[in-house]
C-alpha cells in the first residue's frame, strides 16, 4: 500500500522525502519493526516516547517515521519523515487505512461510563445474539471473535490492534461489535478512524484521576464527552447528574434512558426478587418500548444497565420476547456473580475493587435484606494505601461481618495491606477477622455459613490469577469453590 494512501483524513507535512513509497508493515512499538518497509509511528506514552528510537528502527527497516517533531538522528538519510500535531490520533487513521477500514463493513455499538460498561456490553451481545447477529466484542475482560476469547490489556486497546480486531471480526463474518470505551482511549485517540453507529453513556463518577490518567475530573468528564462527537446516535442515561456536561457540544442524534419522567425510555414499578440462593428485580419498561423484564441480578444499578442495552437493541428490531429471554439468562464474569452452591445461603462474586464500587455493590445488597451480609476481600498491592483505608471503612459499616485476605500483594507484603484495611475499618463498629490466604478466607466464608446468608467475594471479579512478586498464578475463585466442595468442605 502506499504512504499516501495511508495518510488520506489526516492534516501532514512531509518534511523529508516523499509520500510515493510502498509501506510493507505498520508499527508503533519498536520491537516490532522487523522488516523492511515499515511505516513507524513515533507515539509518546508514559515511560517511552518513540521519537527516541528513530534510528534504532531505521535500522532495523523502518523507511516512514510519523512524528510530532523532527527526529535528529534520521535527517539526511533516504528515510521519510511525515510531521503530525498528535501522532497517536494519525495511528488511528493509518490503522484503519492499513486494514481496509473494516468498521465501515461492522455495525459499531461504543459503551462508555464509570461503571456499567462491562455488563452492558455482554447483554447487548447476549440479546442480538438471540436475534440471528453475529457479534464481537471487546472489554475489559477480553475480546471475542468469533470463537475466539483473547485476553485484554487495557479496556480499549490501542488504535492499530483494535483495527486489526475489527478486520479480524470481518473476515470471521460477524456483522457488529460491541465495545467498551475507555476515558484513556478516547483522550489518546484510540477509537478514531471511523465513526461509532452508537455511542452510550451510562454514568459518571470521579475515577481514574492521577498521575498518567486524568489531571482532575473536569478533564476525565470532557474525555468521555468526545465519542458523543464521533458516532451517529448516542444513547445516554438520563438520570445522570453529568449527562449535560457529557454531551455538551455532540454532534449526534441523542436519546434518552432512565428511571426520571423525562428519559425517553423508563424503568417503573421497581420490585426486589430474592428467592433462596438468588437475587433479582422485575421492573416495567414504558416509553419508546412497553414490557415486562425480570433481571437475575440485584440493585438499581442492574436495572439501568438492562434498560441501556434494551434501549440499544431497540435500534436492531430485536422483539420483546427475545429481549426478555436474553436478560434473563445472561451471566457476565465476574460482576455481580452468583456462584451456585447451596439453596440456604447466596454467594456472588464481584469486582468490585475501590470503595465507590463496594459501596454501590453492598448498599444494593443490603436492600435484599439477608441473614448477614459477608463480605471477603483484600486490597492490591503497590496501589494507593487510601484505597484501602477506604474499602476497610466502607466494608466495616455496611458488612455484618468481614473477611480480610489477600488480592493481588504484587511485591508488598500481603499483611502489610492486611494492616492497612484494618486502620479503615476499625473506624466502625463492624465486626471482622483476617485471614491471608484466599482460599482459607473463602472456605471459611463457605463452611460457617448461616440461613439467609449473602456472601460476596470482592475484588477479583473476572480474574483468574493472583499476583506476587511480579508472578501471575493460577487463581481463579469458581474452581477454588469446586475444589473446596470436591475435597468435601461443610456446608449449609
Amino acid at each position: 500500500m502506499k504512504l499516501i494512501q495511508l495518510l488520506q483524513g489526516l492534516e501532514f507535512e512531509c518534511i523529508q522525502g516523499n509520500t510515493d513509497v510502498d509501506i510493507e508493515a505498520v508499527a508503533y512499538d519498536s520491537r516490532k519493526v522487523q522488516k523492511q518497509g515499515t511505516l513507524f509511528v513515533c507515539t509518546v506514552g508514559a515511560v517511552y516516547d518513540g521519537h527516541d528510537y528513530g534510528a534504532e528502527v531505521v535500522e532495523k527497516g523502518a523507511s516512514v517515521l510519523v512524528v510530532s517533531r523532527p527526529v535528529e538522528a534520521v535527517k539526511d538519510t533516504d528515510v521519510t519523515v511525515v510531521l503530525v500535531e498528535d501522532t497517536r490520533y494519525a495511528l488511528a487513521f493509518i490503522s484503519a487505512a492499513w486494514f481496509g477500514h473494516p468498521a465501515e463493513k461492522l455495525r459499531t455499538i461504543g459503551i462508555t461510563g464509570t461503571k456499567g460498561k462491562t455488563t452492558t456490553s455482554y447483554l447487548v451481545k447476549s440479546i442480538l445474539e438471540q436475534t440471528g447477529s453475529r457479534v464481537g466484542l471487546i472489554g475489559t475482560i477480553e475480546a471475542v471473535i468469533g470463537d475466539t476469547h483473547i485476553h485484554a490489556e487495557n479496556t480499549t486497546p490501542e488504535s492499530y490492534c483494535l483495527q486489526e480486531y475489527f478486520a479480524r471480526m470481518v473476515e470471521a463474518g460477524l456483522d457488529t461489535v460491541v465495545m467498551e470505551v475507555s476515558s484513556q482511549a478516547l483522550k489518546q485517540h484510540r477509537t478514531q478512524g471511523f465513526v461509532f453507529d452508537y455511542g452510550i453513556f451510562t454514568n459518571l463518577e470521579p475515577d481514574h484521576i492521577g498521575p498518567n490518567e486524568h489531571a482532575g475530573f473536569e478533564e476525565y468528564m470532557a474525555c468521555k464527552g468526545l465519542l458523543f462527537r464521533q458516532c451517529r446516535v448516542g444513547i445516554v442515561n438520563g438520570d445522570d447528574v453529568h449527562v449535560g456536561d457529557v454531551t455538551k457540544g455532540h454532534t449526534c442524534e441523542l436519546e434518552t434512558y432512565g428511571m426520571g419522567e423525562g428519559c425517553m425510555l423508563r424503568a417503573e414499578g421497581l420490585e426486589l426478587l430474592h428467592v433462596p440462593g438468588s437475587l433479582g428485580i422485575r421492573f416495567h419498561v414504558s416509553g419508546l418500548l412497553e414490557m415486562d423484564v425480570d433481571v437475575p441480578s440485584p440493585g438499581r444499578f442492574s436495572v439501568y444497565n438492562a434498560l441501556c442495552a434494551i434501549a440499544i437493541c431497540r435500534h436492531f428490531q430485536v422483539e420483546r420476547g427475545g429481549i426478555q429471554a436474553a436478560l434473563g439468562s445472561a451471566k457476565v464474569k465476574g460482576r455481580i456473580e452468583k456462584v451456585e452452591i447451596s439453596d440456604k445461603f447466596t454467594l456472588l462474586i464481584d469486582y468490585a475493587h475501590n470503595a465507590m464500587a463496594l459501596e454501590s455493590l453492598l448498599g444494593t445488597l443490603k436492600e435484599y435484606e439477608p441473614g448477614r451480609l459477608v463480605c471477603v476481600f483484600g486490597c492490591g498491592g503497590n496501589r494507593s494505601r487510601q484505597r484501602r483505608f477506604e474499602m476497610g471503612e466502607v466494608s466495616g459499616r455496611l458488612a455484618d461481618f468481614t473477611i480480610i485476605t489477600s488480592d493481588n500483594p504484587r511485591f508488598e507484603k500481603p499483611q502489610a495491606i492486611i494492616d492497612d484495611i484494618r486502620t479503615g475499618i476499625e473506624k466502625t463498629d463492624g465486626k471482622y477477622m483476617e485471614i491471608c490466604d484466599r482460599k482459607e478466607a473463602i472456605a471459611y466464608a463457605i463452611s460457617h455459613a448461616q440461613e439467609r446468608d449473602l456472601i460476596v467475594l470482592a475484588g477479583k471479579g473476572h480474574e483468574d490469577y493472583q499476583e506476587i512478586k511480579g508472578v501471575k498464578y493460577p487463581m481463579d475463585e469458581r474452581i477454588i469453590i469446586q475444589e473446596l466442595l470436591e475435597a468435601g468442605l461443610e456446608h449449609i
